[in-house]
């Protein structure tokens, strides 16, 4: 059974941001570049959406550090870090 908890993980955070997630939050690009405004905002530094997913991931990882069995933050750490480098390959082009 190695590799199928990594299998699971991955699975159900693509699930998420391309499933319930865009359909609660919407374009995930749009999300987090309305995110990055706020933030630029609030912390006087030029925030990149991309940067906002990065923040996010290790939010979850920080979490995990106290709480190392809750599935539900490596799914979304897992789902941050796609989304992140999603946009960022996005901003590149």
């Amino acid at each position: 059974m190695i590799g199928s908890t990594r299998k699971a993980v991955l699975k159900t955070a693509g699930d998420l941001i391309d499933g319930d997630r865009a359909r609660d939050y919407g374009d995930a690009y749009e999300m987090h570049s309305r995110i990055a405004a706020g933030w630029s905002q609030v912390l006087g530094v030029d925030v990149k959406a991309h940067e906002v997913a990065l923040c996010m991931a290790w939010l979850k990882v920080s979490r995990l550090v106290e709480s190392p069995g809750h599935m539900d933050s490596y799914i979304d750490a897992a789902a941050y870090m796609a989304l992140a480098a999603e946009i960022q390959q996005r901003d590149s082009a």
